[in-house]
């Protein structure tokens, strides 16, 4: 049966100074959901207050752009066989490189440096030291600069021997090992000289899904709701406020813990959708580190953070962790092994952790590197297969989309008197339309201790 709403359209219906037991109402309850025991699901929670972004459409697509000028470094190929080059002199031997990701700026192994172009100096990790060479202007695909391969198995480029010069000397014995690093720091070009070939790195394309999850209640008859209990007076209102806490943490389990798909939409189909949720998520492409509890743990996290936040990455320096009461308990603990005696009982120049409140209820466990830094917040939903695990999520890089279009908006809403006419009772339900986006997978990291 249909559901009574007013003249504005479903689900517009300001509900600050409406009761719920109005008859064939529609209440928006997307804006005060959140701030139901913040405690319980501190995802859900910062997700709706700092992170919240509609869509109008339940398939959401969109672009992730890994910045071009901070990924021009490369690994070389092994030359054994270099010989003795004076500053300004041609090198006699071709050098090949390889870049550790590809055209989407994603991290992958053997993929062709497009960015290596006529007129850029490189500095190479000769086994001597660092060199500066530059490639000559006119070098260019086909002329100088050969580029061959597959992304992600043997892409490379080789720039010939003619086409480079020293700008450091190379001595006879002065050889490329295999694995050798180097970047581009620049170019250099002469008066009056023509434009270089240029190059761009292309933009990812990624889809999320909007879930829809419903909580109802069974129907309450008359008699039932006229009757007076113990304990609580009003079943129905017991009830009613439980069911909009289970539907808070539907939403908070799939935001962590949901795996995104799609249902073919089919003529004689339903679609159904589900979100991504960020744990799945980062572990299958973002970054993952096991850690330890014993006391060689701080020194294994110093170094997992010196790799997490690479700038390269697109990381924001600051990051929200959810951590399982076990690792926050962890964290806190005093005495010899423990995390916080390590990091700040022996050098003042190890991490900064203190407890502060956090802006939304929580409390926040903050742990300051030289790096960036971790806010940790106890997730009360990692326990049990998770009771180990910690996960830091970039909250410039997920957003919450609920389902807003054509003037109907499909956040978290409460439909009453959904029962039939001539029942004598009561039945209501909650509904929301909204799934995860999580760009940039790489500034997310899942951390399991052990």
């Amino acid at each position: 049966m249909s559901v009574y709403s007013n003249n504005n359209g479903p689900n517009t219906v300001a509900s600050g100074n409406v009761s719920i037991n109005d008859t064939r109402r529609i209440f928006n309850f997307g804006e005060r959901v959140a701030k139901l025991a913040p405690q319980q699901s501190p995802f859900f929670v910062y997700l709706s207050r700092v992170a919240k972004k509609a869509t109008d459409d339940p398939v959401f697509k969109f672009l992730e752009q890994r910045h071009q000028w901070q990924r021009r470094n490369f690994v070389c190929e092994a030359n054994a066989n270099m010989t003795a080059t004076i500053v300004g002199a041609a090198l006699t031997e071709d050098i090949i490189i390889s870049a550790p990701y590809d055209e989407y700026g994603k991290i992958k192994s053997d993929c062709r440096p497009e960015f290596i172009k006529g007129g850029q100096v490189l500095a190479i990790k000769f086994d001597q030291g660092i060199k500066r060479i530059k490639i000559a202007e006119a070098a260019k695909s086909g002329s100088g600069l050969t580029f061959a391969g597959t992304n992600g198995t043997d892409g490379q480029v080789t720039i010939a021997a003619g086409s480079m010069t020293a700008i450091d000397a190379i001595a006879s014995n002065d050889d490329i090992s295999a694995g050798a690093k180097g970047q581009v720091i620049g170019t250099s070009w002469g008066e009056g000289t023509k434009a270089p070939e240029g190059w761009e790195d292309k933009m990812f394309d990624r889809e999320g899904y909007c879930q829809i999850f419903k909580t109802a209640m069974n129907l309450f008859s008359g008699t039932a709701m006229a009757t007076q209990y113990r304990g609580i007076k009003n079943e129905y209102q017991r009830v009613w406020q439980e069911k909009l806490m289970e539907h808070k943490m539907d939403i908070e389990q799939a935001m962590l813990f949901g795996v995104g798909s799609a249902s073919a939409e089919a003529l004689s189909t339903v679609p159904t959708r589900q979100s991504h949720g960020i744990v799945p998520y980062t572990e299958a492409n973002g970054k993952v580190y096991n850690m330890s509890y014993a006391s060689s743990g701080y020194d294994a996290f110093l170094d997992a953070m010196e790799d997490f936040f690479a700038p390269e990455s697109g990381n924001s320096g600051n990051k929200l962790v959810l951590a399982s009461r076990k690792v926050i308990t962890y964290l806190n603990k005093l005495g010899n092994g423990s995390f916080l005696n390590n990091s700040v009982g022996a050098s003042q120049y190890n991490l900064d952790v203190k407890s502060i409140p956090g802006a939304f209820g929580h409390q926040v466990t903050q742990v300051n590197t030289i790096y960036g830094n971790l806010h940790f917040v106890a997730e009360p939903l990692f326990r049990g297969p998770w009771e180990d695990y910690c996960c830091a999520v970039d909250m410039k890089n997920v957003a919450y989309r609920p389902l807003v279009g054509n003037g109907i908006s499909r956040d978290t809403f409460i439909e009453t008197n959904i029962q039939d006419n001539d029942e004598d009772g009561r039945r209501d339900q909650i509904i929301t339309e909204a799934g995860l986006e999580i760009s940039l997978p790489e500034t997310h990291a899942v951390l399991k201790w052990s």
